[in-house]
């Protein structure tokens, strides 16, 4: 089974570049750390997945 990644726009918390990130489909919520492509200061990412298999993805800075 192919399992296609879906690309979510983001602003980067610190300096407000956007960038995206794929995000796989899954059925479990994730947090992990991700650096800026334009600053490189860490970002904690929160994805979120809703019952019909969306996902929400919310980006904060590494600590919050």
């Amino acid at each position: 089974m192919d399992i296609m990644d879906d690309v979510v726009e983001v602003s980067c918390p610190y300096c407000g570049e956007p960038s995206t990130i794929s995000v796989g489909a899954g059925e479990e919520d994730e947090e992990y750390v991700q650096d800026c492509p334009v600053c490189c200061r860490p970002w904690k990412v929160r994805v979120r997945y809703r019952r019909d298999g969306s996902a929400d993805v919310t980006v904060g800075a590494e600590g919050e």
